[in-house]
C-alpha cells in the first residue's frame, strides 16, 4: 500500500478521530444505498465500499491509484462488490448505470472537478442521488494557519461556491455539515434495549462547519436524513487531554528555543561588537589609503605637466628641422634644375662643336681648346653638386637622429608633434 499521507484513510494506519470522519460518511450513505446499485467513486482502500455493500444490491469501486484497488480488492471481498482501476473523470460505465453514487473526499484534488461532475451526472439514474462531500475552506484554512495550504489539493470550496459548482450539474442540491460534536452517550448494557438522539438547538452555521457534504438529484424527492453516531473510539475528554499534553511540550519546545536564541542573541552581540571594533579599524586604514591615493594623484599630476611640457619642446625642435630639411631640399631643387640646364647647355654646344668640327677642319684646334674649357667647367659644377650631394646625407643623417631620439617616439605615442617622414 502506498505511503499514508492523510489524504487516504487507510485502515490501522490512520488516526482514530479521522479515521471516524471517512466512516461517518458512509454510514450516512449506507442507508439510502438499500437494495440500490451503488458506485464508490475514489473509493481508495476500499472500506467504505465494503461498507455500502452490506446493505446495497451491487457496489462498485472505481479509483485511479493501482495499489489502492489491489489492496481493496485483497481486503474486501464480497459477492456483491468489485473494484476496478480508473479515473472518475472517465468513469468505465454506461449512462444512468446506478441509483447512488458516492464521491467523497475527491473533488478537490482534481485539477478538472467539473470533469468528474460531469461524470458522476452521466452515470446516475434518473430518480438517484449522488451524495458528494469536501473540506469547508473557510473552517481549514484557520485550522491549518502558518502551515499554509493542503499542497494535495488543487481547489477548495466555502458551502456558496460548493453548492453553486453543484448546481451547474445537478437541478436538485441539498447541503449537509459534517462536524465533531460534543456530545453525552448514555447507552445501556442490554443489547435489546434502544437509544434515542437528539440535536439541541437550529440548523448549523455552514461557515464553521469542519466537512461539506451535499445530496444532488436531477428532481426533488426525499432527502437523506441526518446523521448522530457515536464511535466506540470517541473520546472528547481524552482527545482534549491529549491536546493540552501537546500544547504543554510545544510550550516546552517553545521555551528551549527562545532559550537558545537568547544564547544566539548573546553571541550575535558579542560578533557585532568585534566586528564594529574590526570595521573602525578598517576605516582608519581606508582613510591612509586615501592620503596615499590623493599624493599619487598629484605626482601623476605632475609628472603629466612635465611630460606635456618636454613634448612641446620635441614638437618645436622637430619643427626647426623639419623647416631646414625643406629649404634644403628646395635648394638642392634649384641646383638640380641647374645642373640639368647646364647639361642640356653642354650637350648642345658639344653638338655645335662637332658640327663645327666637321664642317671647318681648319678651326680644330679653336674648337679642342673651348672643349677643353667647357670639360673644365663641368669638373667645377661636378665637385660643386659632390659637395651639394655631402651636405644632403648630413641633414638626412641630423633628420634621422630626430626620428630616433625618445622625445619624438614619445610625441608619436601620445599624438603629439609632427610626424617625420
Amino acid at each position: 500500500m502506498a505511503e499514508f499521507t492523510g489524504e487516504r484513510a487507510i485502515p490501522g494506519r490512520i488516526e482514530p478521530d479521522l479515521w471516524n470522519e471517512h466512516v461517518a460518511r458512509y454510514l450516512f450513505a449506507a442507508r439510502p444505498a438499500a437494495g440500490k446499485r451503488v458506485l464508490d467513486a475514489g473509493c481508495g482502500a476500499g472500506y467504505g465500499a465494503a461498507i455500502l455493500a452490506e446493505h446495497a444490491r451491487w457496489v462498485s469501486g472505481v479509483d485511479i491509484a493501482r495499489e489502492a484497488v489491489e489492496y481493496a480488492q485483497a481486503h474486501y471481498e464480497r459477492p456483491n462488490l468489485a473494484f476496478v482501476q480508473g479515473s472518475v473523470t472517465a468513469l468505465p460505465f454506461p449512462e444512468a448505470s446506478f441509483d447512488l453514487v458516492v464521491c467523497f473526499e475527491v473533488i478537490e484534488h482534481l485539477i478538472d472537478g467539473q470533469a468528474m461532475l460531469a461524470e458522476l451526472r452521466r452515470v446516475l439514474a434518473p430518480e438517484g442521488i449522488c451524495l458528494i462531500s469536501t473540506p469547508n475552506r473557510l473552517y481549514y484554512s484557520e485550522a491549518r494557519g502558518a502551515s499554509g495550504p493542503n499542497p494535495y489539493h488543487f481547489r477548495e470550496f466555502d458551502w456558496r461556491e460548493f453548492r453553486e459548482e453543484l448546481g451547474r450539474y445537478f437541478p436538485v442540491v441539498s447541503l449537509y455539515v459534517e462536524n465533531h460534536a460534543a456530545a453525552l452517550a448514555i447507552v445501556p448494557l442490554e443489547a435489546d434495549a434502544g437509544v434515542d438522539g437528539a440535536v439541541e438547538g437550529g440548523p448549523p452555521d455552514p461557515d464553521e462547519a469542519h466537512f461539506l457534504l451535499a445530496a444532488c438529484r436531477f428532481k426533488e424527492g426525499p432527502r437523506p436524513a441526518g446523521l448522530l453516531w457515536t464511535p466506540r473510539t470517541a473520546n472528547l475528554l481524552r482527545e482534549r487531554e491529549r491536546h493540552i499534553a501537546a500544547l504543554r511540550e510545544e510550550v516546552a519546545q517553545k521555551d528551549a528555543w527562545l532559550e537558545a536564541a537568547f544564547q544566539e542573541k548573546q553571541k550575535l552581540l558579542e560578533m557585532y561588537h568585534s566586528q564594529t571594533a574590526e570595521l573602525e579599524r578598517s576605516n582608519l586604514w581606508a582613510r591612509s589609503l586615501d592620503e596615499e591615493l590623493a599624493a599619487a594623484r598629484a605626482r601623476i599630476a605632475a609628472l603629466q605637466q612635465e611630460l606635456a611640457e618636454q613634448q612641446e619642446s620635441a614638437r618645436r625642435v622637430v619643427a626647426g628641422y623639419e623647416a631646414k630639411i625643406a629649404e634644403l631640399e628646395r635648394e638642392l631643387e634649384e641646383r638640380a634644375v641647374w645642373v640639368r640646364r647646364l647639361e642640356e647647355q653642354l650637350t648642345a654646344e658639344l653638338t655645335a662643336a662637332r658640327a663645327e668640327l666637321e664642317q671647318r677642319s681648319s678651326e680644330l684646334a679653336e674648337c679642342v681648346r673651348l672643349l677643353d674649357r667647357a670639360e673644365a667647367a663641368v669638373v667645377e659644377r661636378t665637385e660643386w653638386a659632390q659637395r651639394l650631394d655631402a651636405q644632403v646625407r648630413e641633414l638626412e643623417r641630423l633628420l634621422s637622429a630626430v626620428r630616433a631620439s625618445r622625445w619624438h617616439r614619445l610625441g608619436r605615442r601620445l599624438g603629439l608633434g609632427p610626424e617625420v617622414g
